[in-house]
């Protein structure tokens, strides 16, 4: 298991985009929509390799939410084994579901859950091709 990204809520993307590249030396590795149409867009340091997902919700996304500053950590994310498993084992440990495990593009298995605090929590692991 690691901890691979920390991932945040922001109201304008290219704004974000500019202000962590720009402004803090952070590069754009990749972007993307997930199935329920928001936009990521992952950053890392370069010279830490830490990483770092903007994240933004269109209107009409469940997880649009009313935006308060300071509460804009969206998730912490971590690649695990098998998401499916690891969310059921966090369960047991006191988390609470937030979003079953789906499978997104064929690629990786995504489940979200909210630690004994509430903070939301990604587990993603690739597809096993057999």
């Amino acid at each position: 298991m690691a901890l691979v990204y920390s991932g945040i809520r922001v109201v304008d993307p290219e704004r974000s985009v500019r202000f962590y590249t720009e402004g803090l030396g952070l590069k754009e590795m990749s972007r993307g929509r997930m199935s329920h149409g928001g936009l990521f867009i992952e950053l890392q340091d370069p010279s830490t390799m830490q990483q770092l997902e903007l994240n933004w919700y269109p209107a009409d996304s469940p997880y649009n939410t009313p935006y308060s500053v300071g509460e804009g950590l969206d998730h912490l994310g971590f690649e695990v084994e098998d998401a499916r498993a690891t969310c059921q084992r966090l369960l047991l440990l006191g988390a609470t579901p937030a979003i079953e495990p789906w499978l997104e593009q064929d690629r990786y298995w995504i489940g979200y859950v909210r630690d004994p605090d509430g903070l939301w929590i990604e587990v993603q692991s690739p597809v096993k091709k057999e």
